[in-house]
């Protein structure tokens, strides 16, 4: 094979970062960019800068800060990218061991952990049937050993996620099954393998049930609603897939993306009724659905929202602003929500100039939406003549507009 020299692996030295978590981040992207970019004219090649940068990988980072979560996105990202380019590279079968070998090492030595994950993707990282059913074996004394009653401790071993890829990638499905009835515990992270098992032998029913009875108190009830979900979808059950769990496993960071997630993975249903059930799924929360619904063009239903139950006075007010002129009985009932939901004392850190903006986007807005500005001002009087906690510091705010 030929010697290429990687920009990457003296940025990767041990304890080559601090604390912060940006530098490595960056650094991780620059050795995934550089590693794709040789893959495309030499994947085997590619193959082993991904073996070199993995095995460098977390004894670089292992004094970073991982409380964010950022560093073990990275690391998981990269991961997930690089798989497949050790897995495709075709080259003879000792060299593929070696490769093998040398992350499995890597793993074992791994103490943060930062690349357990790895385990999941043993299966694929094997290529072949005949591969993947040889590293099983290797992990199934240990594993058998560590589940037995003689054994002290918590029945903890590294290879047991890697043992259960190998094992499915082999087609050994029901030795897998035979394996997961010796667990001690019900968990999911172990039993997910079950389902794959059960799914891929044409048992799709069955699957779903098994799935459903690895919930638990610490378990993921997200994770295995998308592992049912993709069940029923695959087997063309769209209706049964979006009633029982299309809520659970699309939730996003924010509800404007859990509705996007759910609408494109559901196209057949129209917007209106899943932003309906979204609403009915959170009684007393109506209000943080308004996002999705204005992004949506569903503008009466968006008040109608905001009208049940708080929204952010910031996003009211943007909103205000943004349709001024194109939808100005929409901007003016926005930004009058806006001003409501600060008196009545909601909005995190509002200041004066945010009751200001609210103001402004009114005054643009109420021409447009054939309302003088005498008549705004009297409406906004009106409100801060209520007993409202917020009133006293609208009042001031808004004393010379109003006066």
């Amino acid at each position: 094979m030929t010697i290429h020299k990687w920009q990457f692996t003296p940025r990767f030295r041990r304890n080559a970062f601090g604390w912060r978590s940006d530098t490595p981040i960056q650094r991780i992207k620059e050795a995934i960019a550089e590693i794709k970019l040789v893959a495309k004219k030499e994947p085997v090649i590619a193959a082993e800068g991904a073996v070199i940068f993995l095995e460098k990988l977390s004894p670089a980072i292992e004094g970073v800060d991982s409380s964010s979560g950022a560093i073990g996105s990275a690391v998981n990202r990269a991961i997930a990218t690089l798989v497949p380019i050790i897995a495709k590279a075709e080259f003879n079968p000792r060299t593929k061991q070696g490769w093998l070998e040398r992350l499995w090492a890597a793993v074992e030595e791994d103490g943060i952990p930062y690349i357990e994950s790895l385990g999941d993707y043993w299966g694929e990282l094997c290529a072949t049937k005949e591969t993947a059913a040889a590293w099983a074996e290797r992990f199934l004394p240990t594993i058998e050993y560590a589940w037995s009653k003689e054994a002290s401790g918590h029945g903890f071993y590294k290879g047991t996620t890697a043992c259960m890829s190998s094992l499915f990638a082999a087609g050994q499905y029901e030795r897998l099954l035979a394996l997961l009835e010796k667990a001690p515990l019900n968990w999911w992270y172990d039993r997910r393998w079950g389902v794959k098992a059960l799914a891929a032998m044409g048992k799709n029913a069955e699957a779903i049930r098994y799935a459903e009875a690895s919930r638990g108190l610490n378990d993921p009830g997200w994770q295995i609603a998308q592992e049912c979900e993709a069940i029923l979808l695959s087997s063309g059950m769209k209706d049964e897939a979006y009633s029982r769990y299309a809520l659970e496993a699309n939730q996003g960071t924010t509800n404007l993306s859990t509705f996007r997630a759910i609408k494109k993975k559901y196209p057949h249903k129209s917007a209106p009724d899943i932003l309906r059930d979204l609403v009915a799924s959170q009684p007393g929360a109506e209000g943080k659905w308004f996002a999705a619904a204005k992004d949506e063009g569903l503008f009466d239903l968006a008040i109608a929202l905001v009208k049940q139950s708080p929204t952010d006075p910031r996003t009211l007010t943007r909103a205000a602003k943004d349709y001024g002129t194109e939808q100005p009985s929409f901007a003016l009932a926005s930004g009058l929500a806006a001003l409501r939901w600060i008196s009545l004392g909601h909005g995190y850190e509002i200041t004066s100039l945010d009751v200001q903006d609210a103001y402004n986007a009114l005054k643009r807005a109420a021409p447009f939406a054939g309302i003088s500005e005498d008549s705004l001002k009297e409406q906004i009087r009106e409100l801060l003549a209520k007993p409202h906690p917020g009133n006293p510091f609208m009042r001031s705010a808004l004393d010379r507009q109003l006066s």
